[in-house]
């Protein structure tokens, strides 16, 4: 069951670098300004009256911005707004992001004190070039020193990654994904690189010296990639941007869709049972061939506008096939008869 998350918006604080794709107040619709304990008491309040399931965990998560890069007395106002709540039970876990190269021993030894139990780390690309090219101010060593000591310290890691940024290729971001699988993160978000108003990537687009990727190509890596973590059993808890008013209004280009995730799940859907057709079809000859897939996943078959039912078309696989939808197969299965 995913935690019911009361979450909370640092745009930019703590960080002292300035990422070329980086105006993350247009990003995630925050306001600018510096979030208060006050702030932090009277949302959880608000948010905890709320309807939800039993049992289900609830989690104050600090977003944006690097938490472990803020004045340390701001941490602690911070997170000394949700002890009362932890203490009594009514939350069960905070969740902060941050910057690989600001975590350290003795950072999760206070985070760990203040009941911080899940840290997401701004990977974004596991290339060297690539993370000089974006400004991240970080290298891939800083990434695995980072899971190193999260993980001496037994806490839940996060690893967030962008496709697209400048220098990536298809190859790099695949490779991208196949190490920090290896590192063991226990979930990953993917998000597609757009160029926003405000941010040192505008400039470079328009100075003709960026292109950003095409929405097919985007949906097309990712979903390979989001295969990746599927088979390690790890959790892709996001792919693609919140979709906000401000998003959609400082976005000068690149691949976005307010559906995001759904473009790449059906994708990744697409490339699934293409797989099995082809080789019941190679196995069996000319005879007909019975797709059983669930009825959940009726959707995802066809495809956003239609568009797998265009690529299963173009490719002939549907000739010879029978498609059924079984309410009582589990999702994102495909069986063949």
């Amino acid at each position: 069951m995913t935690p019911f998350v009361i979450p909370f918006f640092i745009a930019h604080q703590g960080c002292p670098h300035q990422c070329v794709f980086c105006n993350q107040h247009a990003i995630s619709g925050a306001v600018a300004g510096e979030v208060t304990a006050g702030q932090v008491g009277k949302e959880i309040d608000e948010k905890l009256a709320w309807p939800r399931r039993a049992g289900r965990v609830v989690q104050v998560a600090f977003y944006g911005g690097s938490f472990t890069g803020l004045s340390r007395p701001y941490q602690e106002e911070l997170l000394g707004a949700v002890a009362p709540y932890l203490a009594a039970g009514l939350v069960q876990e905070i969740r902060i992001s941050t910057r690989p190269d600001f975590i350290s021993p003795a950072i999760v030894e206070y985070l760990k004190a203040s009941g911080v139990s899940l840290v997401e780390l701004g990977v974004q690309s596991l290339d060297d070039g690539v993370l000089e090219k974006s400004g991240r101010g970080h290298t891939v060593a800083d990434v695995e020193e980072a899971f190193a000591v999260l993980r001496a310290g037994k806490m839940q890691i996060g690893g967030q990654l962008m496709v697209g940024l400048p220098g990536d290729s298809r190859r790099k971001a695949m490779q991208s994904a196949d190490r920090l699988a290896a590192l063991g993160p226990d979930l990953v978000r993917i998000y597609p690189t757009l160029v926003m108003k405000g941010s040192p990537l505008a400039a470079l687009f328009g100075q003709g010296l960026f292109r950003p990727w095409s929405l097919d190509l985007c949906t097309a890596v990712c979903s390979c990639m989001k295969g990746v973590f599927d088979r390690q059993g790890i959790v892709v808890a996001r792919l693609g941007l919140q979709s906000c008013e401000t998003l959609e209004r400082d976005l000068l280009a690149g691949p976005y869709h307010p559906a995001f995730g759904e473009l790449v799940l059906g994708r990744q859907y697409y490339r699934m049972v293409r797989k099995r057709v082809v080789e019941a079809k190679k196995d069996g000859g000319e005879r007909m061939i019975i797709l059983h897939l669930a009825e959940r996943d009726r959707s995802l078959f066809v495809g956003m506008n239609k568009a797998n039912m265009a690529r299963y078309k173009g490719r002939d696989l549907l000739n010879n096939v029978e498609v059924v939808f079984d309410p009582d197969q589990p999702r994102f299965t495909v069986e063949v008869s």
